[in-house]
């Protein structure tokens, strides 16, 4: 089996691959502080709370934006499961060119999404893609018909726009993010969630819409992944696919263009 690690700014998401299939997922809150047998600790009462004998992991491939627990991630596999992960690196090991103009700077998390989504949506007809990850922050990343990483967009995400009202306008509420019954606010929590809600659809569309239009227009795929993903993608229909477990699909995607 294979153990993939996504470390995210949020949450840091597990997957066990038996072969291509996922058969067990699990996600962790991010804590920066967390040590190597921490991590080792509740990842071994994941398994066996599954019901999975850890020693049947044969391999692991890490991904992580949070450059503090990267260690102790490694640490954790190679104490734990007797292997050493590979380590996700943009710009050197996942079998994608990157024209970015610094291509070391784009998350692995990024590029680890495009793998997956040309793998999957693009490469038969050669498609052109946009990816839509709603998480800490919402990216979107273009992919081309080549299957070339060309670069993207970066925007808060919508729960960070949500606490940012909160804590900087001293009347506003703090509320959750979903969809109101109407646009016309009729109170302020409602007018908040408006604003949140189809503003943040809205601004996910328009930038679809130019990114498109800079692959070329027709035939442009968008796949949207991340938390959100299911809440906004029914609202438009410039998303044609919601792949929950597209990271963990590209990490073991990696993982076997590195054997």
């Amino acid at each position: 089996m294979l153990l993939g690690i996504d470390i995210g700014n949020t949450n840091i998401v597990l997957g066990v691959f038996d072969d291509t299939r996922i058969i067990h997922s699990w996600r962790l809150t991010t804590l920066r502080e967390r040590t190597g047998d921490e991590l080792g600790l509740l990842v071994e009462g994941l398994f066996a709370n599954a019901q999975l004998d850890r020693r049947q992991v044969k391999s692991a491939v890490l991904a992580s934006v949070v450059p503090p627990l990267t260690m102790p991630a490694q640490e954790m596999v190679t104490r734990y499961f007797g292997v050493k992960a590979l380590n996700v690196e943009a710009s050197i090991n996942t079998g994608m060119p990157i024209l970015y103009d610094t291509p070391a700077d784009v998350g692995a998390d990024r590029i680890v999404n495009a793998v997956a989504a040309y793998e999957k949506y693009g490469r038969a007809g050669k498609h052109a893609l946009v990816v839509v990850d709603f998480g800490t922050a919402t990216t979107l990343d273009a992919i081309s018909g080549k299957g070339e990483y060309l670069g993207g967009a970066i925007c808060p995400g919508v729960t960070i726009s949500a606490d940012a009202l909160f804590q900087r306008a001293a009347r506003l509420p703090r509320i959750d993010v979903r969809k109101p019954a109407t646009v016309i606010g009729r109170t302020t929590v409602g007018a908040m969630e408006s604003g949140l809600f189809w503003g943040y659809v809205d601004m996910v569309e328009g930038l679809v819409r130019r990114m498109t239009a800079e692959l070329g227009g027709a035939g442009v795929i968008c796949v949207a992944t991340g938390g959100l993903a299911p809440i906004i993608a029914p609202e438009t229909t410039l998303i044609q696919h919601v792949d929950p477990d597209l990271t963990l699909e590209g990490l073991r995607i990696v993982w076997e263009r590195n054997q």
